[in-house]
């Protein structure tokens, strides 16, 4: 027995595998921007910058200050 929901696919994967078929250079130019943005090692100068402008949370977020 074949269930028909199972190889049911999106209208929006459709015109991505559609457009990935068409463009595959999309896919470099993705790994590359994360590349840029998020998969890098930070210097330890960059790193103590990120920790020391680091803002404390309150405890209940919408608390006022009195």
């Amino acid at each position: 027995m074949t269930f028909p929901w199972k190889y049911y696919e999106s209208d929006a994967a459709k015109l991505l595998g559609e457009l990935m078929l068409e463009k595959p250079e999309i896919s470099a130019e993705k790994h590359k921007g994360l590349a840029l943005w998020w998969d890098r090692t930070l210097t330890p100068d960059e790193l103590k910058r990120a920790q020391e402008s680091e803002v404390r949370q309150q405890a209940y977020v919408y608390q006022t200050k009195d």
